[in-house]
Order: C-alpha cells, then sequence, then structure tokens
C-alpha cells in the first residue's frame, strides 16, 4: 500500500487505486465486525435522523459503487458522462429499489425489504471483484479513472460515517482522542489573490469544487488551531447557553430546543468543570459510549454551528469565511496552521461556485446548495484519502453528531 500521508489520492493512478480500493472494503468490513458485535446480525438501530440502517449503509456502499462503474456504459467519460444514459441491470434486481439514496426517502430505509447480512456481504464481494476487473482494464487517465477514484472516497466518506453513528449510539469502539495542542498565536495573513476551488487537469475534483476562480482576499487574522476546551468552557462559565443576545435568531430557537433537553453544554457532555490549561478536568463527555475526561488543550467537538457562531460573538471574534481558511491552509502550513483533528466550521453557507456544473453524481452537491454551511479540514477519523485542503464538506447548521469543532478570526 502506498504511503497514505505522502501520496495524492486525487491523481492516484490504477495499481494504488487497486490497493487503495481493497483497502477502503477491508475498514469498512473492521467496522461492520464491530457493529454487529454490538448489535447482533440483525444490525438494528433506532430511527434517527442523523444515522442510516447499517444494513442499508452497506449495501448502497456495494451498489454505489455498481451503479457508478460496473453498470455504467460511460465510465470512461468521467464527470462528462450522462447520468441518465441506459445502464446494464444489477446483481441484484431490486438494488435500486433499496439502495439508491436519491429514490429511497430516509426514514424509510428502516421498513425495507433488505438482503439479510450474508446477502449484503455477498454482494459486497461481488461488486468489488467486478469494479478490480474492470479497472485493471481501464485507460491510466483522469477521465477514464474518475468514477474510481469517486467510489474510493465515497467509501471512506461512509466509514467515517460509520464512526460517526457508532457514537451517536454509544458503541464501544476503541479509537484514539485528538491530540492536546499548544495554544499558538494567531496568524495575520496578508492580502492576496487566491484562487478558490480546483482547476480542471489537477486530477480529481468533486463537482462544488469546479470550476476554479480568483477571489481578492483582504489581510486577516486567523487561529492557528481549532478552539479548544478551555477556551470554550469560559464561554459556558460565563453563562453562554442563557444569554439569547450572543445567539443567532435561527441559533435561539435550535437553543431553546436543547435547552428544553437539559443542555446547557455540547452534545455528549456529561459535566463541565474549571478549565485548567495544565491537564484533565474540563469537561467529561461520552466517548464510544464511556465518560472520557476531555483535555483542556484537545479541541473542542460536537459544536453546531450555533454554538460555533455565539463562541464567537462572545469572544468579539467571527468564523473564518471558505477562501480564508483555504488561503491559510495553504499559505500558513509552515507558520503553524494547523488541521486536521475535527471539521470546521465556516461561515460561509455552501453554494456552487460561479460557473458550476454538477457531475454526474447529480445530488452530492447541487441539492444541499443554501441550506448547508461549509465545512473545512478533516477530523481523525476521515481517511487520509479524503484529506485535503481544496476539500469542501457540508452541513446543516444544528449537526453536532459529527466531530466537528471551529476556529476564528479577529473582527
Amino acid at each position: 500500500m502506498p504511503n497514505p500521508e505522502s501520496m495524492d489520492w486525487r491523481r492516484a493512478g490504477k495499481d494504488p487505486l487497486s490497493l487503495a480500493l481493497i483497502n477502503t472494503r477491508n475498514r469498512t468490513l473492521q467496522l461492520l465486525a464491530a457493529f454487529e458485535q454490538h448489535l447482533g446480525e440483525g444490525l438494528s438501530v433506532p430511527l434517527l435522523a442523523e444515522v442510516n440502517p447499517p444494513l442499508w449503509e452497506l449495501g448502497h456502499i456495494g451498489w454505489f459503487q455498481e451503479f457508478w462503474i460496473g453498470r455504467n456504459l460511460q465510465r470512461h467519460l468521467g464527470h462528462h458522462a450522462d447520468p441518465s444514459a441506459t445502464r446494464l441491470p444489477s446483481l441484484k434486481p431490486d438494488a435500486d429499489r433499496w439502495w439508491n439514496s436519491s429514490l429511497v426517502p430516509h426514514a424509510s430505509r428502516w421498513s425495507l425489504d433488505l438482503p439479510d447480512l450474508a446477502e449484503t456481504r455477498s454482494y459486497l464481494l461481488a461488486t468489488l471483484e467486478s469494479t478490480l476487473d474492470l479497472l485493471a482494464k481501464a485507460p491510466d487517465d483522469d477521465a477514464a479513472l474518475y468514477f474510481y477514484r469517486l467510489c474510493l472516497l465515497h467509501e471512506d466518506m461512509h466509514a467515517e460515517a460509520f464512526v460517526m453513528m457508532a457514537q451517536t449510539l454509544g458503541m464501544p469502539l476503541e479509537l484514539s482522542l485528538p491530540a492536546p495542542r499548544p495554544v499558538r498565536e494567531s496568524l495575520l495573513i496578508p492580502s492576496s489573490l487566491w484562487r478558490l476551488g480546483t482547476d480542471a487537469g489537477q486530477g480529481f475534483a468533486f463537482d462544488n469544487e469546479m470550476p476554479a476562480y480568483e477571489v481578492a482576499v483582504p489581510e486577516f487574522e486567523i487561529d492557528a488551531q481549532a478552539v479548544n476546551w478551555a477556551q470554550f468552557i469560559e464561554f459556558i462559565d460565563d453563562g453562554g447557553y442563557d444569554r439569547p443576545e450572543l445567539w443567532h435568531p435561527q441559533g435561539q430557537v435550535w437553543l431553546a430546543q436543547v435547552q428544553a433537553q437539559g443542555r446547557r453544554a455540547p452534545r455528549h457532555v456529561a459535566q463541565v468543570g474549571v478549565a485548567r490549561l495544565g491537564g484533565e478536568g474540563a469537561v467529561i463527555q461520552q466517548y464510544f459510549g464511556q465518560a472520557r475526561r476531555m483535555v483542556a488543550l484537545q479541541p473542542a467537538m460536537h459544536l453546531s454551528w450555533w454554538e460555533a457562531d455565539a463562541w464567537c460573538r462572545w469572544a468579539g471574534r467571527r468564523l473564518p469565511t471558505e477562501v480564508e481558511w483555504e488561503l491559510a491552509a495553504h499559505q500558513a502550513a509552515r507558520r503553524g496552521f494547523h488541521w486536521g483533528d475535527v471539521w470546521e466550521w465556516t461561515a460561509s453557507t455552501f453554494r456552487g461556485l460561479p460557473g458550476f456544473e454538477p457531475h454526474p453524481y447529480r445530488d452530492y452537491s447541487q441539492p444541499w446548495f443554501g441550506t448547508h454551511k461549509a465545512v473545512r479540514g478533516a477530523s481523525i477519523f476521515t481517511s487520509s484519502r479524503l484529506r485535503h485542503p481544496k476539500y469542501r464538506n457540508f452541513y446543516e447548521p444544528h449537526r453536532d453528531d459529527v466531530f466537528i469543532g471551529f476556529r476564528s478570526c479577529a473582527m
């Protein structure tokens, strides 16, 4: 397996892609084993807005690969393929009815007549074997490899979704916490022109990253790392959850809902103590079903956009825009700009870049423009293949089940 830290996966050729597709499938099956041990062979979970039934999620991974590679007669055209073109039949006659996320409403996924776990495993194996056979025969160019790279990163995303699901359900997983990091001075980024997004011809890119365009960015000051627990506890201690003037009007609606549940702290937090920069004791947070003491210098996580925005108002700061985050990640990395412990909210609403054109997977980006917030970076559970300073993630502002935090900028 190529070194994941040094490999540019967006330009990966056939041989590393083949190994990576096997690697991400092994990760999926490892997570499946943990879910099966905890939930039993039926993999039953309650109907929650933030998760999918694990059995459905597994089948969807295999379906996605088969739909865009094995059944797609235009796969060699890359993102110029016509998504409405006639496809080959699936190995499972009911595959589209079961697993096409564009056609199957979220709430209905709990009542589908899905194949059992053994049959779903067989389908995963068969679709992967087909993918690897077709990859071996494919030309080694960006267009021909587009869907293989897409399916690789798609499965990497679902691996992190399984980890998020385990945290939401309180399942025991033996996984590390983000490392504590000393607070560094904020970074001053000089005014400049920055090319936001990804240019054509740079290997794989998601549709929401294209086309790249130049943005004039005024000088700004940005935190070198995500806001930590010690910093966030000061907001809690100062009554931040009981001060409506600190909250966006829509955030006040969200705040009232969580306060009605008895919450005056981030999700999964069971206890808030005195913030001590020197060590543990600041926060006790449920972490994969266990109460864990968070170190004061660890990044605060499981925060909604509303909480991040309220903290910034309290601190007299603001969230960075997308372009500020991307510029700093590229230009200030050697000066101490650190990212990758938690996903990070930005001030920007998630929209298409000027000249946006959807790629064949039409429902990946466009349906969420205007309703979601742009998210940047990565969490410690994000695959190294998916980590990229150009990657645009996105969530609705109330989402706090994600391993997500934020950093701030000077006003």
